[in-house]
């Protein structure tokens, strides 16, 4: 990030208040993620978004969230900070918005409406005409075929069923997220799983800080659907820890879980 700023273990309230007294008096607003992707998929405590709109209302300070991976119902909500019963002041949205198609947007309220005004900021293709329609008919499909309450209903149901495969494998530490974003924390960085799970089981996955399994299923994801990410990715996963010389599951459970609704 430019310019000067302060950064604060994610989800650490104690950090937050610490840094609010010694440098209080410099901050003019906090930026965070309410679900860390590239973190990892990490979701913020219960309470921890609403504390921040708390302080930051105290203080007269901007609360800004970006909502680029969480946003447009990934979470089973529009926007993730719904769950917390808040409203920021500015948020970003991008990735669901436009469908793949290249878009971006920012968005503010009250005071932080007021410092852009029209003529004072531009680029080269922004206000593009052709993003701006698909952005706009992106939220009539997923109004129309309620895609959020979908993605709340199947995220649901594939945490639970990851829960119940993935839960006693030697190699799986925890299982969070919510909605259609979720994490799989390994114990170790497994390099092949994801050329195993493209090329033998047809999955497109990631992985994040070396050993989360990041998954973002589309929005219209179906029961059916479910269960195939979920064999394939546990099969994807046996097959890689062998290849590696590790432990593969024997029994399933729900140790070392965590199923966020």
């Amino acid at each position: 990030m430019p310019g000067d700023y302060i950064k604060v273990p994610f989800g650490d309230l104690p950090a937050f208040d610490k840094v609010c007294v010694t440098h209080g008096h410099r901050i003019a607003a906090v930026l965070v993620e309410p679900i860390q992707g590239e973190g990892g998929a990490q979701v913020a405590p219960a309470g921890y978004l609403k504390a921040l709109r708390e302080r930051c209302t105290r203080r007269d300070w901007l609360l800004m969230l970006d909502e680029i991976q969480t946003g447009m119902g990934r979470t089973g909500k529009w926007f993730a900070f719904q769950h917390e019963g808040i409203v920021p002041d500015v948020m970003t949205l991008a990735k669901g918005l436009g469908n793949g198609v290249p878009i971006g947007a920012c968005l503010a309220r009250g005071k932080a409406a007021e410092l852009f005004t029209p003529g004072s900021h531009g680029s080269t293709f922004g206000g593009n005409p052709l993003a701006c329609r698909v952005g706009c008919t992106v939220i009539d499909i997923i109004e129309q075929q309620a895609l959020v309450e979908n993605a709340r209903v199947q995220g649901q149901h594939l945490l639970g069923r990851l829960q119940e495969v993935l839960g006693g494998h030697p190699q799986v530490m925890q299982v969070r997220g919510r909605g259609l974003m979720i994490g799989i924390e390994l114990r170790e960085a497994i390099p092949e799983l994801t050329r195993i799970a493209a090329e033998q089981h047809g999955l497109l996955i990631n992985v994040t800080r070396g050993k989360v399994i990041r998954l973002l299923p589309p929005l219209v994801l179906e029961a059916a659907e479910v269960e195939q990410i979920v064999q394939g990715l546990a099969a994807s996963l046996d097959s890689a820890c062998l290849n590696k010389g590790l432990r593969k599951r024997t029994t399933s459970g729900c140790t070392g879980m965590t199923h966020m609704r």
